[in-house]
């Protein structure tokens, strides 16, 4: 290899969906390059760069490659990520790289088999990709002896990527989360507990490129202090992910007495919810927020089944986003445990649902007798209250 063309650690990052935009797809690379400089930006000396459809990240060897990947994996938008070195674009340079390459991996990982497989992406190129792959392939063979080409199931993947401007070799592709570059899908508001499907939920939005601001909703003093400490370590797991964002915090108790006051028992639970999705529809549109976030997935719990869902969505007017909808706990747990959030979200704490929770809750709930309970309470003059008493808490990454 030219070791002028490898003083850096090199990683290739490759786009998932933004290389289908079309037209917008600059914005979205622009989008996806400022989101993996501000997350490398702890480090010295990373260079990020876009170049015909791929991002290069350049970063000095004494920075250890899996905290750069580490950091990369989680940009939305991202499909996978490649270290790779870097040599010049003819076949003597790429033959004598992979030799070196190969070698390499036969002294830490003891192969014995291999594949090349090349990619051509500077087309005025003299050797087409099927020939690059067979005469690098002999060459490794040559330079290589223990080493024999095994095209159903080689222990690695020599990929060789040529480019007008230089070559380069690597053998992992290793997968981002994909999705969308963060910030180039609007702004929901997540209505975000302790417990483990919120927080994925945000999560899955934030995928999608939308920026979050979270409400969490508690009844102090029946809740603890440590109870909203929880959910304050959880939206800093997320904000790794989706960057500094801001959490209004709402007490729900006088709301809950007022419910207890005028509601039948086994109405508390969704009349609760309806208050809930007021103020936060209230605080969503006082802060450029499109839509409401919520963790719910059909029948899980009694508020959750779907009539419950029709009349809970009834209070408000803005549109109610719920990306758990048709998953099952299990799949919820997965999402949890891959993202950290779900050993914090298992905590014990206080939820302000589980303050004056009725025995036998509605799970066929009808809107008009439940309008008709709400009627005796002035609902306007609640939410207003609940809004305007919020905590305001800025969330930084953990």
């Amino acid at each position: 290899m030219n070791s002028s063309n490898n003083e850096k650690n090199i990683f290739i990052v490759r786009v998932g969906e933004v290389a289908l935009k079309g037209q917008n797809k600059p914005y979205f690379e622009r989008m996806l390059v400022e989101r993996i400089r501000k997350l490398l930006k702890k480090f010295s000396g990373v260079e990020v760069v876009r170049r015909e459809g791929l991002i290069f990240v350049h970063s000095p060897k004494e920075i250890p490659k899996e905290d750069i990947i580490k950091e990369i994996k989680k940009v939305f938008g991202v499909d996978s990520i490649s270290p790779a070195v870097k040599t010049e674009p003819d076949m003597k340079s790429i033959g004598d790289a992979a030799v070196e390459y190969m070698n390499e991996l036969i002294r830490e990982k003891g192969i014995k088999t291999f594949k090349v497989d090349s990619k051509r992406a500077d087309k005025s190129f003299p050797v087409k990709s099927p020939d690059i792959s067979r005469q690098i392939g002999a060459s490794v063979l040559k330079g290589c002896k223990v080493l024999k080409v095994d095209v159903h199931d080689p222990d690695v993947y020599l990929y060789i990527n040529v480019r007008h401007d230089a070559a380069y070799i690597y053998q992992q592709k290793i997968a981002g989360f994909g999705g969308l570059p963060l910030g180039t899908n609007g702004k929901g508001l997540v209505l975000l507990s302790g417990g483990i499907d919120s927080p994925v939920a945000a999560w899955m939005m934030a995928k999608r490129g939308m920026q979050i601001e979270a409400v969490h909703f508690h009844s102090y003093p029946y809740t603890s202090e440590r109870a909203q400490a929880k959910v304050e370590e959880l939206a800093g797991i997320l904000a790794v992910y989706c960057s500094r964002f801001k959490m209004h915090v709402i007490n729900m108790l006088p709301i809950q007495e007022q419910i207890v006051k005028n509601c039948p028992e086994e109405e508390m639970t969704i009349q609760l919810r309806r208050f809930m999705m007021r103020t936060a529809e209230k605080i969503a549109r006082g802060n450029d927020c499109d839509m409401l976030i919520t963790g719910e997935s059909l029948g899980q719990v009694a508020s959750q089944t779907s009539h419950s869902l029709v009349v809970t969505d009834a209070s408000v007017q803005i549109p109610v986003m719920r990306p758990l909808i048709a998953l099952d706990k299990s799949d919820i747990i997965e999402i949890a445990k891959d993202i950290g959030t779900y050993e914090k979200s298992i905590e014990p704490y206080e939820d302000c649902c589980t303050v004056f929770l009725p025995k036998h809750p509605l799970t066929r709930p009808r809107l008009e007798r439940i309008e008709r309970s709400e009627s005796s309470m002035d609902v306007e003059a609640l939410v207003q209250a609940a809004v305007e008493s919020e905590e305001m808490i800025d969330i930084y990454p953990a």
